[in-house]
Parts: structure tokens; C-alpha cells; sequence
């Protein structure tokens, strides 16, 4: 017998065609998706939504895609990676159209939210199956240069959101972000084409959390919904009481559920270990300041007379910063180890936050301000990303990696959609109640108009809250990351 005939086929290895589809695929969120936070002003005012409702259509995505991410990683494991990578670009398409075609009305709220929902499924399904497919299919330093390419597509794209979604909203329309977003699905689809399926090895007795799942998410939601609509309905209506005491309720059902359950999709044993608990929650808290971003582009286009895509290109240095730092981060943790850069990191963040409060200055000023606050931004969280990831990774036994890291990445999303959706709460319940806020005009001085000092003023006081969001992140990593190379020693 030929030694062809004997020799074991060998295993598939990834090339940058599969590599380049599921970049582009992970883009459909963190570039089109993301678009929002800056185009939704042009959004509100075609389809005729309040601000109260628009604001839960821009968080929506994200919490649906930290309410599923870990779910459906677990399912991606069991019934195949590249089939949920499909199974979410086909979720993008439809979510995309819907929100493409979304007419103005009666119509315009359940068929707008229904495609962001759409999308933040999609999200949760292409996020976990692309970097799982990534660890499957490349080893070695072609592993570490796909991984780098990956993450420079998500927080790249992340940068380059509101300046690519102000400019096909000033020239295009902001619809035809979303048909775009079709186009690069269909492309996505097509270079994954023929890749071999990848699954986990099976795991006997294996039971999905039904429970856990459901009363998670009805507690997610029901909070949402209540920060969202509490200034629009009355905080002590009784709709948005039961809102609250509905999630309060079901936010111990789901701790009790996931406590005693052996297979639960959040398995709480892992924050015992204080490096990942740490990590992860600074890992909410920073993501949270995406909220920032919301503010202060609505702010200089209801309050400074901008469109989408001028405000768009004041964060030009945050996309060039992030996409060229990201690789900082990884030098300065390889040297430091996690905690300094992950402090430091959170620090730069503060300042950038800082320089995007004064919004008592005049609008040219404030623009220079901008572009040196929107860059620091980016720089911070390049400085942040790749230390955080390693200190809680390396925190976990191997048999916990892939929940630990599942639970990492919810605490991305849900950070993110909260973050959003508290700070536009703040922003819209202040601008629209003046009086709450007028204190601030008898202790900074407002230069030039003074018919949008509501704005400028409900603008100052929802970055204070980001920044209140930073420096509990920064407390967090001071408490638990240890001092040491790689945020400690790893643990068998």
C-alpha cells in the first residue's frame, strides 16, 4: 500500500478569503449597526419617533446581542460554527431590509425595533461563531495575525462608525447604510462558502437553561424599557414601576435559577475568582461610555446646528487611534502587565470624556476640543482591550475558558446598551425639563446662543455620568487585577 493511501488527510487550515468574510461579517454590527449612534437624529425626524422611542431603537442591538451571545455561542459549539455564522448574516439581511424600508408612522416603531432586534441577534450569533472558527482553523502566529485582523475589524469599525455613517446620510440617505449592509452580508457568505463545519466535542447530559435564559432576558428588557421610557411616562407611573419591580423580581428568580443549576449559562463560580471578576465588570463599565458617543454627536448637531456627517468627521481620530493603538496594548501588557495599561487606559478615556463636557463653549472651540477628546478616546481604548481580555482569560481554568469568555463578551454588549440607553435618559429627561438643571447657568458661563442652554447643560450632566463611569471601572481594576506580568499567574 502507497504511503498516499496511509497518510491521514490533512486538516483544514484557514486562509485569508474565510478570514476576510468573517471580518466582514463581524462589520455588519460594529460598522452598519453602530451607525445609529450618530444618524439617529435624521432618523427620528423621517419617521416621525419621539426622542424617548428613538432611544431604545439605537440600545436595542446591543442588548439583544448581550442578552444571546453567550446562548448561542454554547448552541454554535454543539450544532455547528459555520452554520450559525450563516444563520447570522441571514438575521443581518433581514434586519437591515426592515430597518431599510421602515416607513414613516404608525408603522415606523414596531418595524424599526423589530430590525434592530434582528440585528443584535445577528450579532450574537456571528460574534462567537467568527472567533471560535478563528481558534479552530489557524495556530500558531497565524492565529495571533487573525485575531489581531479580527479585532482591528470590530473596534475599527467601532471607530469608524459615525464618520462612515455620516457621510452616506448626508449623500445617500441614512437607508442606504443598511442596503449596503445587505451587500456585505451577501459577501460575507459567499467567501465562507465551502468552509468545513467546526463543532465541540459533545458533552454528555447536556441540558439547555430555559429558565435561566428567559428570566434573564425578561429582566434585561423590562430594565431597559424602564430607563428608556421612565422620563416619557412619569418615573412613578405605574407602568414604569412595574417595569422595575418586574425586573427586580425576575433578576433574583434568574440568580436563584443560576445558582443551583449545574449546566446554566451563566455560571456565577467563575466571579469567585476576583482577576476575572474584575475584568469583566471594568469591562462593563467602560463599554457603558459609548453613551458617550450618543451625547455629545447629538449634541453638536440639535444644539450646534451640524448635519450627520460634520459631526461624523469629529471622530475621525477616535477610528485612526484605535486601529493603531489596538496593537499598543498588546506591547504594553506583554511589559506591564495587565493592570497598569488596563488604569491607564481607563484614565485616557476619563480625559477624553472631560474635554467632550465643556459644552458652555463656543462651537468652534468646542469642535477643537472634540477632535482631541474623540482621539484620546480611541487611544484609551486601544491602551484597555487587548490587557483586559488577557487578565480575564488567564484568570480561568481551561475548562472554564470558553463560558468565561462567552460572559466576558455579554458584559461588552449589555454594558454598551445600558451605557446608551441611561445617558440618552439623562440627555433627553434634562433637555426637556430645563428648570431641573438651570443651577448650572449661575455656575459656568455659557457663551454664545442661549436658546439651546437646555441642551448644552443636559449634555454636560449625562457625560458627568460617563465619566462617574469610568472612574468606578478605574476602582474596580485597582481592587482586583493584580500587580505581575499578564494580570498574574495563570491557574491550572
Amino acid at each position: 500500500m502507497s504511503s498516499a493511501a496511509t497518510a491521514s488527510p490533512r486538516p483544514y487550515q484557514g486562509n485569508d478569503r474565510l478570514l476576510l468574510g468573517l471580518i466582514l461579517g463581524v462589520l455588519t454590527f460594529w460598522l452598519f449597526a453602530q451607525t445609529t449612534l450618530n444618524v439617529a437624529p435624521g432618523m427620528q425626524q423621517e419617521l416621525g419617533l419621539d426622542a424617548s422611542m428613538m432611544n431604545i431603537a439605537v440600545a436595542i442591538t446591543a442588548l439583544f446581542s448581550g442578552l444571546f451571545v453567550v446562548v448561542v455561542g454554547g448552541l454554535a459549539d454543539r450544532i455547528g460554527r459555520v452554520k450559525v455564522m450563516r444563520i447570522g448574516l441571514w438575521l443581518s439581511m433581514a434586519g437591515s431590509l426592515l430597518i431599510g424600508l421602515t416607513p414613516a408612522g404608525e408603522l415606523a416603531t414596531g418595524v424599526l425595533l423589530g430590525g434592530r432586534a434582528l440585528q443584535g441577534l445577528s450579532a450574537a450569533c456571528i460574534m462567537p461563531s467568527s472567533l471560535a472558527l478563528v481558534k479552530s482553523y489557524w495556530e500558531g502566529a497565524a492565529r495571533q495575525r487573525a485575531i489581531s485582523l479580527w479585532s482591528i475589524g470590530s473596534w475599527g469599525g467601532s471607530g469608524l462608525c459615525s464618520l462612515f455613517g455620516g457621510l452616506v446620510a448626508q449623500n445617500f440617505g441614512w437607508r442606504y447604510i443598511f442596503f449596503a449592509s445587505i451587500a456585505v452580508a451577501v459577501v460575507s457568505l459567499l467567501l465562507i462558502r465551502g468552509t468545513p463545519e467546526s463543532k465541540a466535542q459533545a458533552q454528555g447530559n447536556y441540558r439547555f437553561d430555559l429558565e435561566g435564559v428567559l428570566t434573564f432576558m425578561v429582566a434585561m428588557v423590562a430594565l431597559q424599557v424602564c430607563v428608556s421610557q421612565g422620563n416619557k411616562l412619569g418615573w412613578s407611573s405605574p407602568l414604569i414601576l412595574g417595569l422595575a419591580g418586574i425586573s427586580l423580581v425576575f433578576g433574583v428568580l434568574f440568580w436563584r435559577i443560576e445558582s443551583r443549576a449545574t449546566h446554566g449559562f451563566v455560571d456565577f463560580r467563575l466571579f469567585r475568582n476576583p482577576t476575572y471578576a474584575g475584568a469583566t465588570l471594568s469591562n462593563f463599565l467602560l463599554n457603558s461610555v459609548a453613551g458617550t458617543l450618543l451625547v455629545s454627536l447629538q449634541l453638536v448637531q440639535r444644539g450646534g446646528g451640524l448635519s450627520a456627517q460634520q459631526a461624523g468627521a469629529l471622530t475621525i481620530g477616535y477610528a485612526v487611534a484605535i486601529i493603531a493603538f489596538i496593537r499598543v496594548g498588546e506591547k504594553l501588557l506583554q511589559r506591564f502587565g495587565a493592570r497598569k495599561p488596563m488604569i491607564w487606559g481607563c484614565l485616557v478615556v476619563g480625559l477624553a470624556i472631560a474635554l467632550l463636557s465643556p459644552a458652555n463653549l463656543l462651537l468652534a472651540d468646542y469642535q477643537r476640543l472634540a477632535l482631541l477628546g474623540y482621539t484620546l478616546f480611541g487611544i484609551g481604548l486601544a491602551f484597555y482591550a487587548t490587557p483586559s481580555t488577557d487578565a480575564a482569560l488567564s484568570a480561568l481554568p481551561a475548562a472554564q475558558a470558553g463560558s468565561g469568555a462567552g460572559i466576558y463578551k455579554m458584559a461588552s454588549s449589555l454594558g454598551a446598551a445600558f451605557g446608551i440607553a441611561v445617558s440618552a435618559a439623562i440627555f433627553t429627561a434634562l433637555s426637556a425639563n430645563p428648570d431641573s438643571i438651570a443651577w448650572m447657568e449661575g455656575v459656568i458661563t455659557f457663551s454664545g446662543r442661549q436658546d439651546n442652554l437646555a441642551l448644552r447643560e443636559a449634555a454636560i450632566a449625562a457625560l458627568m455620568f460617563n465619566l462617574l463611569m469610568v472612574l468606578v471601572a478605574i476602582l474596580s481594576i485597582m481592587l482586583t487585577i493584580p500587580k505581575g506580568p499578564k494580570g498574574g499567574p495563570k491557574q491550572a
